[in-house]
């Protein structure tokens, strides 16, 4: 059955419920307020791209940032570039940008056009362990969530001398399905540089983005080579309450949060951080989003 009615259809209830949020995200031709400014705070998300699953730790799993979160303001924050080096930054390099003209509606309508809404197989390349790539928008008053197996993921294969695939060679995908994946990954890259895809006379940004809180993911110290050096933890007291298989989560807010931050900065993804009762603990630092209040927020659904 054609998907285009119903595509037709989505997209007017989303136009209805975008109405509202255009003035806020600068519908009327002109840019968005300040994302600072409290009338113009409106921490309801719109578009999120995040990715789930795959083999990974407990804490790298709950302390995941989406790449890219909407939100109705007009705010859309996105994880940047982060130096290669080895131990990593404590933190992620969020970065937020502000719409205006109308960019909500314009990505939100995108992430329709691309399929976000749609219900058809995606197919499974011959991969495993990854990641899936969650993507969910808010149209007429209801959440839509789409997930993609290893997406832009996949084995390559020496190409045949006329640029085709080896005889029998199975990418576990059809070509309309390679289609479909790609209006998705087209998707996420334009949340990822929507510079690009909106034009720079639509967005102001980007700038760091600023938590008012901070989740620590927390686990036993595991010695790492060479020694990290020890770093006191200036926050809630560790460990915090269980959310995985020894895994660990306390939040900072406020003077807390902002202590933290300061420590995070000396410090990286592998220094030992040491409680008051003199225990030493592995903390993988999480920001809280703006629709995120807590620990709770960083279990995937």
């Amino acid at each position: 059955m054609s998907t285009r009615p119903l595509r037709a259809a989505t997209l007017l209830v989303l136009a209805l419920l975008l109405a509202a949020c255009a003035d806020a995200a600068g519908g009327g031709g002109t840019p968005a307020a300040d994302p600072s400014s409290p009338a113009a705070e409106d921490a309801t998300v719109v578009l999120q791209v995040s990715e789930v699953g795959g083999f990974t730790t407990p804490a790298l799993l709950a302390g995941r940032v989406p790449s890219a979160t909407l939100y109705a303001d007009g705010r859309l924050i996105t994880d940047g570039p982060v130096i290669a080096i080895w131990p990593a930054p404590a933190l992620p390099n969020l970065q937020v940008y502000r719409l205006g003209d109308g960019g909500v509606r314009d990505l939100v309508e995108r992430a329709v056009t691309a399929g976000v809404t749609e219900t058809g197989d995606l197919g499974s390349p011959p991969v495993a362990d990854v990641t899936s790539t969650r993507f969910t928008v808010r149209t007429g008053g209801e959440t839509v969530t789409r997930e993609v197996y290893a997406l832009g993921m996949g084995p390559a294969p020496e190409r045949e001398p006329d640029g085709g695939l080896p005889t029998g060679f199975d990418t576990g995908i059809t070509e309309e399905q390679a289609a479909a994946r790609a209006r998705l990954s087209e998707l996420a890259e334009a949340l990822r540089d929507p510079v690009a895809a909106l034009g720079a006379d639509r967005v102001n940004g980007p700038e760091p983005y600023q938590p008012e809180a901070v989740a620590a993911v927390v686990g036993p110290y595991v010695e790492v080579d060479p020694p990290q050096a020890e770093q006191p933890w200036p926050g809630s007291e560790l460990p915090g309450e269980p959310i995985a298989p020894g895994t660990t989560c306390v939040t900072a807010t406020g003077e807390q949060a902002q202590a933290v931050l300061e420590a995070a900065a000396e410090g990286n993804a592998a220094t030992p951080w040491v409680g008051e009762a003199g225990a030493r603990w592995s903390v993988v630092l999480r920001p809280l989003l703006p629709h995120e209040s807590g620990c709770a927020d960083l279990t995937e659904g």
